[in-house]
């Protein structure tokens, strides 16, 4: 890598010394490493396993961490060494444990014996996991993975062998706890449990996993086991509380070990802005390149100076179109390096993953394409540059993922690419909002009664739900019980509630979609499975007529039958990609909290949204322009949950300037940018949330603009902007206003989802009305 000075970093990324597109420049200085002896209560054959790996005295923040009296949760950069935070206790307490079964031969069951379970969003991370812990070589540390791939023939030794067993939230869901009494021995010894990328487990996702932590202390308990929770995450706001949260403990029972002291390269950080293509989109807009042809040409050129990037999107379809563009550039200007560029995403095939993850880990992959799947995946070491297209959701996330630039302590290259976005336009040309502000909250919600339920229907079926149980399922568990007993899912018995159903309890709930299954995409003619899609985006990502891509290869979907969850593809080469276009209606269901801003009302509370896919757009990779659009007839969905709403009287809006027929544009202006604003505040991303604005609304009766999460029941989202919807607002409006287009763009007010063609819109109008909605709000 070229030396620190920016300036000799950034024509790597193939446009000069100061290409126009750099908004801002931000050098992250390089961090010296402080060191610690190594706990004295270590035994010494562990301490030894890890020298001899070349660690002989652990990070400062390592031995914290392993000092810890309780739970505890270490929030660090990306590669400062988290693993071994938990990895040294681990191995201590099982290498102790089977000393003493060892000078005990006669015992059957020693007391000191010791087991951990290993908890990470995804099955790569925990193969990964599983090569460090072999790579310290102590006899008798049998470690295994247990997750979808593992082969049923082994499954059995896991069970009654394994004393670290790395799994995943969903098969502690689907396969673990359901089957608990065949996991007896492993759960009467279970010392530790390791929940890793702690920081990833929010919104439903999150709420859902709260809840299975729960259903494992219970489990734990009815075995006498107690164990010790140790999170790994990245750099977020109180990490103490998100996680006594998340696993159901108490905060002060949990630890915080916050401060880094790893040693890592510098880093230049480019905000980069791309440039108008000249032409004119929809409705008359400027058009802007996209992200993705913005981050494909960087990775091109990154990859041709032989500099190893990963670029991050947050799309499935993202990451295949920048590396299947890559793939093409580099066959034209050195075939050679075209093999080494390759996507990487969930939804592959176990096999795909695993020899993309080797591909990667031995070089012989320069560049890759990635979604949050590599964010939260393999332990990468070596890499030069990241680029990030599009913002990813949070600062915790953004964070995570330049940190695996400079790994190594060598200087490194980050760029983040604005897409066209208001929250990503804000973000560039406001670099204080990203680095010059604290990290958000994890946001999650385990009463959430749609999450709840199902959990306590999982819970009853592991073992009789007992009165005395209730309370750690949080404030709203007994309503819900009450609803289970009245629909027949639970019955109640004096010794406390059972599910009597012969299916599975576990059945109920996709941990990950709250949707049903995966749907499976299917090749016509062939057969072949090729991947899946979640349930609840299948009506988006594979109706009739849309473009799938797989490793590059781009197929059109021919049939979706969701009654059989399988969509049919047939090899194609279009050149465009689709978007699926809804209409929606909300109703109030349940006002919660209002608050008054002079004649403006914010509002909270439950509502039913109905929404509908009525068509599909063809739009063009890199300029984004619109090539036809096709109606499409599929069912409507309702969706019950919680939002945001501001009411305003129709005088306040004819004070303000806004005329009654520049109302409805004006609202749907609003609205939009409101959506694109909401992630600076709460730890989502624009598709987590969705909107209707309308000059009329039948229930509230006055001009309305909701902003509602897209969870079952909530997902916390909403409730994060009615608590700072002044800041949120305001934010809002220095986004739209501080945009250089003239009648509204998709970097302002035009939304890539809009059920409405992104009309009406007015920018101008927008920026009125926000002033009136913020003229009495607190300061």
């Amino acid at each position: 890598m070229p030396s620190s000075d920016h300036a000799s970093l950034i024509p790597l990324l193939g446009r000069g010394d100061a290409p126009e597109q750099v908004r801002h420049v931000r050098e992250l200085p390089e961090r010296e490493a402080v060191t610690a002896p190594w706990p004295e209560h270590l035994h010494p054959d562990v301490v030894a396993a890890w020298e001899r790996l070349g660690v002989h005295r652990p990070y400062l923040h390592q031995v914290q961490a392993m000092l810890a009296p309780r739970h505890v949760v270490v929030a660090t950069g990306t590669a400062s060494g988290k693993s071994l935070a938990y990895q040294a206790p681990v191995a201590d307490a099982v290498h102790r444990g089977r000393l003493a079964a060892l000078a005990h031969p006669g015992v059957v069951h020693h007391p000191d014996e010791a087991t951990a379970l290993y908890l990470s969003p995804t099955k790569a991370l925990a193969a990964d996991q599983l090569g460090g812990l072999r790579a310290l070589g102590l006899p008798g540390l049998r470690a295994a993975t247990y997750d979808g791939d593992t082969d049923p023939a082994e499954r059995r030794w896991v069970r009654e062998h394994a004393d670290v067993v790395l799994c995943n939230p969903d098969m502690l869901h689907h396969g673990v706890l359901p089957n608990h009494a065949r996991w007896s021995r492993f759960f009467r010894r279970l010392r530790y449990v390791v929940v890793d990328e702690a920081h990833s487990y929010r919104g439903v996702f999150g709420s859902h996993v709260a809840l299975l932590m729960r259903r494992l202390r219970r489990v734990c308990r009815r075995y006498g086991a107690d164990p010790v929770f140790v999170g790994a995450s990245a750099t977020s706001a109180a990490p103490h509380a998100s996680f006594a949260r998340l696993i159901g403990a108490p905060e002060a029972e949990v630890t915080p070990v916050t401060e880094d002291f790893s040693p890592h390269g510098p880093v230049t950080v480019v905000l980069w802005e791309p440039e108008h293509t000249g032409g004119v989109g929809e409705n008359d807009a400027p058009v802007r390149r996209t992200a993705v042809a913005e981050a494909a040409d960087m990775l091109t050129d990154l990859v041709l100076h032989r500099v190893r990037t990963i670029a991050f999107i947050t799309s499935r379809r993202g990451a295949e179109t920048i590396a299947q563009i890559a793939h093409r550039q580099l066959e034209e200007m050195d075939p050679s390096l075209a093999h080494r560029v390759a996507a990487y995403r969930s939804g592959f095939l176990p096999e795909e993953r695993r020899a993309l993850e080797q591909a990667l880990r031995d070089g012989r992959l320069l560049g890759i394409a990635s979604t949050s799947a590599l964010e939260l995946g393999i332990d990468v070491a070596g890499l030069d540059a990241v680029v990030v297209a599009g913002w990813p959701g949070t600062r915790a996330s953004f964070f995570q993922q330049i940190g695996r630039a400079g790994r190594a302590g060598q200087e490194a290259l980050a760029a983040f690419v604005a897409g066209d976005d208001p929250l990503d336009t804000y973000l560039v040309n406001h670099p204080e909002a990203i680095f010059d502000t604290d990290v958000e909250a994890t946001v999650l919600d385990p009463t959430n009664p749609y999450v709840l339920a199902p959990h306590l229907c999982a819970a009853a079926a592991e073992q009789p739900l007992r009165a005395e149980e209730v309370a750690a399922f949080g404030p709203t568990a007994p309503e819900v019980l009450s609803s289970l007993e009245r629909s027949g899912h639970l019955r109640r018995r004096p010794t406390g509630w059972f599910w009597t159903a012969a299916e599975s309890a576990a059945g109920l709930v996709s941990l990950r979609s709250g949707a049903g299954g995966p749907v499976r995409i299917v090749e016509t003619g062939t057969g072949t499975v090729l991947g899946t899609v979640d349930a609840g985006q299948a009506h988006y990502q594979a109706h009739p007529g849309a473009v799938y891509v797989h490793q590059g290869r781009t197929y059109v979907v021919d049939d979706l039958d969701e009654e059989g969850a399988v969509a049919a593809v047939t090899r194609a080469h279009p050149d465009y990609y689709t978007t699926a276009r809804d209409l929606t209606q909300v109703t109030v269901v349940a006002e919660e909290q209002a608050q008054r801003w002079g004649a403006v009302t914010v509002h909270l509370g439950r509502v039913q949204v109905t929404t509908k896919v009525v068509s599909f757009q063809r739009k063009a990779v890199v300029s984004n322009e619109v090539l036809g659009e096709e109606p499409l007839d599929l069912e409507a969905r309702d969706l019950f949950t919680r939002s945001v709403w501001f009411t305003v009287p129709p005088a306040v809006l004819a004070g303000a300037g806004v005329e009654e027929p520049d109302v409805p544009g004006s609202l749907h202006a609003a609205e939009h940018a409101a959506i694109g604003l909401l992630p600076l505040l709460a730890s989502c991303d624009r598709w987590d949330v969705g909107g209707l604005s309308t000059a009329l609304h039948a229930d509230t009766e006055l001009p309305t603009v909701f902003v509602y999460d897209g969870h079952p029941g909530g997902a916390g989202f909403a409730e994060r902007g009615y608590d700072t919807a002044a800041t949120w607002l305001r934010a809002t409006r220095d986004a739209i206003s501080s945009c250089e287009c003239e009648h509204g763009c998709p970097s302002c007010v035009q939304s890539p989802k809009c059920g409405n063609r992104n009309n009406p819109l007015d920018k101008q109008g927008a920026v009125r009305l926000i002033d009136a909605l913020l003229a009495d709000a607190p300061a």
